[in-house]
């Protein structure tokens, strides 16, 4: 049988078992996850709150209480520098994410976490005590820096630690966390937007540093994987921490093709040029399309705008935050429907369930809101039916990006390069990502006002479009040994053509001297 498009007799099946210290390093290094999503799940709701609108953006705020119920509500949070509050972290992220494929390659994923957790630490500190714009802006900067480094290393580092079976499930322990830095998020700004004086939100931006924290100290007690050691030439730290991490004594063949990749990774001298050679096309082309379409799913729109979103349709501030906070819980509850399947089903079948289900909720969300709001955005009173369907679709919606596009976002673009160019692409993916994410988060209170209930349509019509692209070109990479992943694309039917038979590569000549 065929895993992958791959013959049994071509693939390899390393010994090994699921030791303690793969669970510990795995949720240790997942914990990055947590700051992206607490600042995801942060932002929307304190841009929702009147005394932080009042104190940095006090256009804004009389614009909303000025408002009257006749008026268009899709255009009352309409502010560009509003928005660039929330995308600049983004932006921020996007720059960083190259240096952190350096700091990685060199210096190891260890390293780059944990600078990653204390630029996020910093970032809150200043966000919390910020007294301007400037200082608020400036928080927000080095919030991105930390973002950038850990979502650059973290999905490396999961993939390599993990054995091949249970790649994918401890892969997604990362997007597990990124729900919960959500929900605690959603949790924490809903009581302290109740809290007298108009201060919470300072205890929301400052909490951030709890997560960083969590991250930075967490990392202290980690060892580097095996393929990191080896980059940096530390053969016998290399085995032995593939002993353990495998909890047996012979790991010969898992760390011969380990050190096999290493030397053809030395003899790479430049992986951000290489990276744009034919044959590693198949991978180029899925790890800028996959955290594309991963944007333009309007997920994140509906995270970090939720609050905003429904106060936008004339739900009250207290209404808002609770309906963001259930969504959270949805998103946090149905990641886990993917960590327990994706091993078992694979990655095509979560990513086409999960567009099949985005698409029809979508669909229900425009019907509604259309029915409700028109083009002229004026509602009169909410029924109660009304802000049912809607929080309902939603919530369906956000379970079905949670178990596919959510964490496979992050899972295939990690494990499908080799390891001479992995830093460089993992960049290529947070790059990708942090540009569409500022994009969309700075053009979303645009793109609501003008388009109004066809935003929905709008993404609704992205999800068909990646969904058929994943149909017709994503090859299955579950049991696949990270070591071996270029078989998928040797037997892909469309990529074969494009990858470099290694038995006629200059470079694997060189290699089998050196081994």
């Amino acid at each position: 049988m065929a895993v992958g498009g791959i013959p049994c007799d071509s693939r390899k099946n390393y010994a090994g078992k699921f030791t303690c210290k793969v669970i510990f390093a795995c949720v240790v290094a997942a914990s990055g996850g947590l700051i992206f999503g607490y600042d995801l799940g942060i932002s929307g709701g304190v841009t929702s709150m009147d005394p932080f609108l009042q104190k940095f953006f006090p256009k804004v705020y009389r614009k909303e209480i000025s408002v009257q119920p006749s008026d268009d509500q899709y255009c009352k949070f309409d502010n560009q520098i509003l928005t660039l509050f929330t995308s600049s972290l983004y932006l921020a992220a996007l720059l960083s994410s190259m240096t952190a494929s350096r700091i990685t390659r060199g210096l190891g994923r260890k390293v780059t976490m944990m600078f990653g957790g204390l630029l996020f630490a910093f970032g809150a500190i200043i966000n919390g005590f910020a007294a301007n714009l400037l200082m608020l802006i400036f928080g927000r900067v080095l919030l991105g820096f930390g973002i950038g480094f850990a979502n650059q290393s973290v999905p490396i580092y999961l993939s390599e630690i993990a054995p091949f079976k249970y790649r994918g499930a401890l892969n997604m322990m990362f997007q597990m966390s990124i729900t919960i830095g959500i929900l605690v998020a959603n949790l924490l700004n809903y009581f302290t937007a109740k809290i007298e004086g108009g201060g919470g939100w300072r205890i929301s931006l400052g909490g951030a540093v709890v997560p960083g924290l969590i991250f930075f100290v967490g990392c202290f007690f980690l060892s580097d994987s095996p393929n990191s050691l080896l980059e940096r030439n530390k053969y016998e730290e290399a085995k032995d921490m593939l002993r353990r991490i495998r909890g047996i004594d012979n790991v010969d063949e898992e760390f011969k093709d380990l050190a096999k990749a290493s030397e053809a990774a030395k003899l790479v001298q430049s992986p951000w040029r290489d990276i744009l050679s034919s044959k590693y096309r198949p991978q180029l082309t899925f790890a800028i399309l996959i955290p594309l379409f991963q944007q333009l799913t309007g997920m994140n729109v509906f995270v970090f705008y939720a609050p905003v979103l429904f106060k936008s349709m004339g739900f009250g501030n207290n209404a808002s935050l609770m309906s963001a906070l259930i969504t959270s819980i949805v998103n946090s509850c149905a990641t886990l429907v993917s960590i327990a399947t994706v091993d078992k089903y694979g990655r095509r079948t979560l990513f086409l369930l999960g567009g099949l289900q985005m698409f029809v909720c979508q669909a229900v969300m425009t019907i509604s809101i259309a029915s409700k709001f028109g083009s002229s955005g004026s509602p009169g009173q909410l029924p109660l039916w009304f802000s049912a369907i809607v929080v309902v679709a939603m919530c369906v919606y956000i379970a079905g990006f949670a178990y596919s596009w959510g964490p496979l976002g992050w899972l295939v673009p990690s494990e499908i390069f080799p390891l001479e160019i992995r830093s460089a692409a993992q960049s290529i993916t947070v790059a990708v990502n942090m540009i569409f994410t500022f994009a969309i988060a700075q053009v979303f209170t645009a793109m609501l006002c003008n388009l109004k209930f066809g935003l929905f349509i709008f993404f609704a019509i992205c999800v068909v479009g990646m969904s058929i692209f994943i149909y017709k070109l994503l090859p299955e990479t579950k049991g696949v040994p990270i070591e071996e992943m270029t078989l998928v694309w040797k037997y892909h039917p469309y990529w074969a053509k494009f990858v470099v038979d290694k038995n006629s590569s200059p470079v694997m000549g060189k290699l089998e001297l050196i081994i």
